[in-house]
C-alpha cells in the first residue's frame, strides 16, 4: 500500500492573530496541508523560515516592520528555493506586478472564498503560479516613471512614496511618520503637483515604480 504523501508545510505570516486563526483552521481542514509555524512580523518570519524550513510561505502584504514585498526580497536572497504566496486585500495592478517581479508564485485576495487559498497552495507547491480570478495580471514590466522631479522631493515626501508602494493607507503612513492624516494628505497633494500626476491610482503606480528603482540602485 502506497503511503500518503507528506503534507505541504506552510508558514503563515500576518500581523492579525484573528485572521491567522481563521486561515489556520481553514488549512487544517484540508488533510494534505499543515501550518507548521506562524509569525506576526517579518523578523519573526525569517527566523521561523530558517528553523522550520517550510515548503511554502503565505504572507500578507503589510506588516509592522516590513511589507510582504520587502519580505519577498529578503526571502529571495536568503531562501531561494522557498516559494512565496501573497494573501492580501490589495488588488491594484502595481502591487501584483511588483510581487511578480520578485518571483512571488501566487497572489490571493483575502475577500475571496477559502478554496482559492487551498488551490493556490496546491498550485504553487507544484511549481505553478496562481492568481485570484479577476486580478489585473501584468503582461510585461511597467516602464519606469519620469524622474525629473525626484531631486526636488523632501525626505518626508520620499518616505510617503515608499510607504505608498508598500500598500499603506493614509492612517498607516501617518502612524509611521508620527504625523496626522491631514498632513499625509497634504504630502500626497504636493507629490501629485510636483510630479505632475493626476489621480490617486497614478500616484500609487508611480510610487511602486519609484520604490523598485530605489531598490535597484541600492
Amino acid at each position: 500500500m502506497t503511503p500518503d504523501p507528506a503534507p505541504i508545510r506552510v508558514l503563515l505570516v500576518d500581523d492579525h492573530p484573528l485572521l491567522r486563526d481563521g486561515v489556520r483552521m481553514r488549512l487544517h481542514a484540508t488533510p494534505h496541508i499543515r501550518v507548521v509555524g506562524e509569525a506576526g512580523c517579518a523578523q519573526e518570519a525569517e527566523a521561523l523560515a530558517a528553523a522550520l524550513q517550510p515548503d511554502l510561505v503565505v504572507t500578507d502584504i503589510r506588516m509592522p516592520d516590513a511589507s510582504g514585498i520587502q519580505l519577498a526580497t529578503r526571502f529571495r536572497d536568503r531562501f531561494p528555493d522557498l516559494r512565496l504566496l501573497v494573501l492580501s486585500m490589495h488588488q491594484d495592478a502595481e502591487y501584483v506586478r511588483r510581487a511578480v517581479a520578485l518571483d512571488v508564485r501566487g497572489y490571493v485576495l483575502k475577500d475571496g472564498p477559502g478554496h482559492h487559498l487551498v488551490e493556490a497552495i496546491d498550485a504553487v507547491h507544484a511549481g505553478e503560479r496562481y492568481f485570484s480570478p479577476g486580478l489585473p495580471l501584468p503582461t510585461e514590466p511597467a516602464p519606469p516613471p519620469v524622474t525629473r522631479a525626484w531631486g526636488h522631493l523632501t525626505p518626508k515626501e520620499s518616505a510617503v512614496l515608499s510607504l505608498l508602494a508598500d500598500g499603506c493607507s493614509n492612517r498607516e503612513i501617518a502612524d509611521a511618520l508620527g504625523a496626522s492624516v491631514r498632513t499625509v494628505e497634504t504630502h500626497r497633494l504636493h507629490l501629485r503637483r510636483k510630479l505632475r500626476i493626476e489621480g490617486q491610482a497614478a500616484l500609487v503606480k508611480y510610487a511602486v515604480s519609484y520604490a523598485d528603482l530605489q531598490v535597484g540602485h541600492a
